[in-house]
């Protein structure tokens, strides 16, 4: 599953990769249209997994997997066959992301139904984590393929990525749920439980951070070595390449943590810290270079940390009979947020002069830091609640 994944992951951020340096250029696009094209795989996403994710409590994880993994391949060639500017760029990305909407939740719903009783978190990040090997390599083949040989070749190729997981679905097992009555978006039984909701808003923290770095992340460093230059070794995508992989460690080593030290505590003291490396980053737009590729890394290892984290804590804190609804509400409150993070940073770019500006790039990470501060106060606020109520499994409904 972790390796289906990775090949799932290749068209994620082909985008993101090639938008400043390509993309922008050759449409005459702002930064804040930039981020809204960009943000377009993270609305599909969100419009799709409610209805996707909630559909695995009925019918095969599986499934959904397989056709989520085909329609992600398929939209991601297309946008290198047939996108020609804003419009048609942002719609096709945005089915792109749609049909991830049924290949990342459902998949880790596919895995956690295969596992034997117990304490998933560490098979769970582990899934999660590998969401970093993907982006990492998304990163390096998409700027490479489009250095050599145009963007439109980099869509082309990621876009066969998808057919990893395609194998994966056909090789394991099927499994039939147990039948289900009541309405299919019920998300009553989720609404109820404060624990899980606290972590599904923290994710929503974590998600508007790191899908708005990852968008921005080549943009910025292409404005470094503009401004300060840099050794030729370390271009847009060697650095974006280790940021991206060092997540995983950073995820298996953050929710280590949590099991240690407890979730609540271990992933406040990572976000609280990834703010201010933010702002430390911000301050320092104009500092060598071999200094901002060293606070790169380090905000590389605090911005992933706290995701394995809250993404098994959700699923801890998840009623069994309603993990799909769970596991749907936590997507979409994720990349809603994700999608927000994207635009809203490229409208901060264009609000302080746009990306050759050191004042843009300074308000940019200071919006990435209020957002990733919010997530504290959404586990603060869940701690602060009355216990969960109690559900009916039968239906669904909030019992007195």
């Amino acid at each position: 599953m972790c390796i289906g994944q990775v090949g799932n992951l290749l068209p994620h951020v082909t985008l993101s990769a090639n938008l400043a340096q390509h993309l922008m250029p050759a449409w005459g696009l702002s930064a804040a249209e930039g981020g809204l094209m960009a943000s377009g795989y993270a609305f599909g996403y969100m419009l799709a997994v409610p209805v996707l994710t909630t559909l695995t409590d009925r019918i095969d994880a599986r499934l959904v997997l397989l056709c989520g993994s085909i329609l992600s391949g398929l939209a991601t060639v297309a946008f290198g066959l047939f996108a020609q500017g804003f419009w048609s760029a942002t719609a096709i990305w945005s089915i792109a992301g749609l049909g991830f909407a049924g290949a990342y939740m459902p998949g880790l719903k596919a895995l956690t139904e295969r596992l034997p009783p117990g304490d998933s978190s560490r098979a769970v990040t582990l899934y999660t984590s590998s969401f970093s090997v993907g982006v990492g390599l998304s990163f390096l083949l998409a700027q490479m393929i489009a250095d050599k040989w145009g963007w439109r070749t980099a869509f082309l190729a990621t876009g066969f990525g998808p057919v990893a997981m395609v194998v994966v679905c056909l090789l394991i097992e099927g499994r039939r749920p147990a039948p289900k009555t009541g309405r299919l978006l019920n998300f009553a039984p989720v609404f109820a439980n404060r624990e899980a909701l606290g972590y599904i808003f923290g994710y929503g923290a974590h998600c508007f951070e790191l899908y708005g770095i990852r968008t921005w992340l080549v943009g910025f460093w292409t404005f470094v070595i503009a401004h300060q230059g840099a050794p030729s070794w370390l271009g847009p995508v060697v650095l974006s390449f280790c940021f991206a992989v060092i997540s995983m460690p950073a995820s298996i080593l953050g929710n280590e943590a949590a099991l240690k030290f407890g979730r609540h505590r271990a992933i406040t003291v990572v976000m609280i810290a990834s703010a201010c490396v933010a702002l430390v980053i911000g301050f320092s737009a104009t500092a060598p270079a071999w200094m901002l590729a060293l606070l790169l890394m380090i905000y590389g290892l605090t911005v992933p940390a706290d995701s394995g984290a809250l993404t098994a804590g959700m699923s801890a804190a998840a009623v069994s009979e309603h993990r799909g609804a769970t596991l749907a509400l936590h997507s979409t409150v994720g990349f809603g947020l994700s999608a927000v993070g994207a635009w809203g940073t490229g409208a901060a770019l264009d609000a302080a002069g746009g990306p050759q500006s050191a004042n843009g790039w300074l308000l940019a990470f200071i919006v990435l830091a209020a957002g990733i501060a919010l997530g504290p106060l959404a586990l603060l606020w869940a701690r602060m609640g009355p216990y969960p109520r109690k559900i009916s499994p039968r239906d669904g409904r909030i019992m007195p």
